[in-house]
């Protein structure tokens, strides 16, 4: 005789106990999507519309930005919220188009130091920025720098 199973019994196992791991990577993916949808918008905003356009932008111009601590850090925000929010969409694409095993550890594991070794590289970049560097020619100098 054959048994029929309960209509509401479990078809999978039950899931792992600890720490989901792909589900706080969806969380972030759309927590991290809205911020920088409102970081890249006012960037865009401050830089294109308050201020003389595009043509106005130049090494002064970001040299006297990066001058001021918000605007460091809110750059910074950006850089590691795009870099994160970019690697874990690759590695979903990853996960999604190869097959468990070690080709899809090595791309999983380039990804991950690619955005890792570009995130350090630009908060670097964005932290020790001088725009007025010692013994520069005064004509290269932006106008707020000590001549």
């Amino acid at each position: 005789m054959t048994t029929i199973e309960a209509p509401r019994t479990p078809v999978r196992p039950a899931p792992k106990r600890g720490v989901n791991l792909e589900k706080w990577g969806w969380i972030y993916m759309r927590v991290s999507g809205v911020v920088l949808i409102v970081l890249i918008f006012t960037h865009l905003f401050v830089n294109l519309m308050l201020g003389d356009g595009v043509k106005a932008i130049d090494f002064g111009f970001v040299g006297g930005k990066w001058a001021d601590p918000f605007w460091q850090w809110w750059d910074v925000a950006m850089l590691w919220l795009a870099l994160i929010h970019g690697a874990n969409g690759m590695r979903t694409i990853v996960n999604d188009y190869t097959k468990p095993g070690t080709a899809q550890k090595l791309m999983k594991l380039a990804l991950f130091l690619a955005a890792a070794v570009l995130i350090v590289l630009g908060t670097l970049v964005v932290f020790t920025f001088d725009p007025c560097p010692a013994g520069a020619p005064a004509d290269l100098l932006p106008s707020f720098c000590a001549a």
